[in-house]
């Protein structure tokens, strides 16, 4: 058995990711790998609207493995683990909630603000969307995720740590009230904790096509940048305020020369820089970064076997740990009642 400490973390598969995920996530994982046994998550138990569309689903599990491979996420010294193909994790799932009172769920902000967005009504509709029960549910697979692997380490979203400090009392819970089996999780957030999206709102998002993905070209990265909101209406020479231009955000987000971008930021605000000058900056920036991302997501496109068999050796490891934490559960529960006889 390894002795390194073990990281757990993941996404669930709604689509191709964006430059959100990378620099509130997957930066860190790339860096992390070396230093943690390392369990990536596909999450497709925890798509909320999976009966719906699962044909969606399935696709997006290839294209989260693909950006993974793209970013360097080297499945030779990590785990990618499909959550539905490793059975223990509704079993645990089923077994925390025993235990898991409702008012330690509805606590959760992330929850409450997701499922109030669920039932608004869709296209001037009058009629709410109902929410399923799987969708309320989800945070107790989320710290079955966690626990599973006994993680020492989760590196998430800002808007995920909700849900650690759920794994966190729930280790607490657990190991008082039965035996020691899991290790209380720590948070690390991202080195960007929230990227707004290209049209400035709050957070970027699939759902608000406001993203630029990790597999977008460098025309299509070109267009949307150029499409980008850049703050308050002012003229092309005319000072502002860096702190309301997203694309000052960006660029302290992804360009390695700090020293030029702490020069423009004090023109901008002095003299005033045309904003096709910044935006033409954060794309060189950004195109830079992308271009080996793209690269090798192309060499994987091209040889889909080598996608397979990452996704296949990570989750039978996976599924090993489960195994061996279900053992640990079902001791400290005293659930092994055949063997009494």
């Amino acid at each position: 058995m390894s002795e390194r400490k073990r990281i757990l973390t993941g996404i669930r598969p709604t689509g191709a990711l964006h430059l959100g995920h990378y620099a509130g996530a997957l930066e860190n994982w790339v860096r992390l790998q070396h230093e943690y046994e390392a369990y990536f998550l596909i999450a497709d138990y925890q798509v909320s609207d999976y009966a719906d569309d699962i044909q969606r689903v399935r696709d997006a599990v290839w294209e989260v493995a693909l950006d993974w491979l793209a970013v360097g996420l080297d499945p030779e010294t990590s785990s990618y683990v499909i959550e539905s193909l490793v059975p223990e994790h509704a079993e645990l799932s089923t077994l925390l909630g025993w235990f898991l009172p409702v008012s330690m769920l509805e606590r959760n902000p992330t929850l409450k603000a997701e499922m109030a967005a669920m039932e608004e009504p869709e296209d001037g509709s009058q009629e709410r969307k109902s929410v399923p029960v799987a969708f309320y549910t989800y945070p107790v697979m989320q710290v079955a995720n966690i626990l599973m692997p006994r993680a020492h380490l989760v590196p998430v979203g800002e808007d995920q740590l909700p849900h650690i400090e759920l794994t966190r009392e729930t280790a607490r819970r657990f190991n008082r009230r039965f035996k020691d089996v899991f290790p209380e999780p720590e948070a690390l957030v991202g080195r960007v904790p929230r990227l707004v999206g290209t049209d400035g709102n709050a957070k970027m998002s699939k759902s608000r096509g406001n993203t630029i993905d990790l597999k977008d070209s460098a025309e299509t990265v070109t267009k949307k940048v150029k499409a980008m909101y850049a703050g308050p209406p002012r003229g092309a020479t005319e000072p502002g305020k860096a702190e309301e231009n997203p694309v000052f955000l960006y660029l302290d987000a992804f360009d390695p020369e700090t020293a030029l971008v702490a020069q423009m930021k004090e023109e901008y605000e002095t003299a005033g820089i045309p904003n096709k000058v910044l935006k033409d900056r954060l794309t060189l920036v950004l195109n830079e970064l992308l271009d080996p991302f793209r690269e090798r997501r192309a060499h994987y496109e091209a040889n889909m076997k080598l996608v397979r068999e990452a996704l296949e050796h990570g989750t039978k490891r996976g599924r090993a740990i489960a195994r061996e934490t279900m053992e640990m559960v079902r001791d400290a529960l005293d659930l092994n009642y055949l063997e009494k006889y």
